[in-house]
């Protein structure tokens, strides 16, 4: 699959696409602590990456941004795993990568 990563705002979660009918979204971890990238596919975490695969370009720099609308759509199901491994209930609390100063709990 080539995505067709679009841009959203929002520092943690830079780039979403619509892939078929799902959402895949990116959240960038604090690396080299943890996998530079994790995968949701329709608010679930798929997998981490630390090098994306051939044809997937470079999402944090993605040109065209999406609607509000679809930004509200494609994170919503995600934005209660802004903290690396929240997703599996084992959020990060190491101060030197997920802190409070990188979490929004400050």
């Amino acid at each position: 699959m080539r995505p067709q990563w679009r841009g959203t705002g929002d520092a943690k979660f830079p780039a979403a696409a619509r892939v078929a009918d799902s959402w895949w979204v990116l959240r960038g971890n604090p690396f080299p602590d943890h996998p530079a990238w994790t995968l949701f596919i329709d608010g679930e975490a798929s997998f981490d990456l630390d090098d994306l695969p051939d044809g997937w370009g470079k999402p944090r720099q993605a040109r065209q941004r999406l609607s509000d609308a679809d930004v509200r759509e494609a994170l919503e199901p995600v934005r209660a795993f802004a903290v690396y491994g929240s997703e599996v209930g084992r959020p990060c609390d190491d101060p030197f990568c997920c802190g409070p100063e990188t979490s929004g709990q400050v």
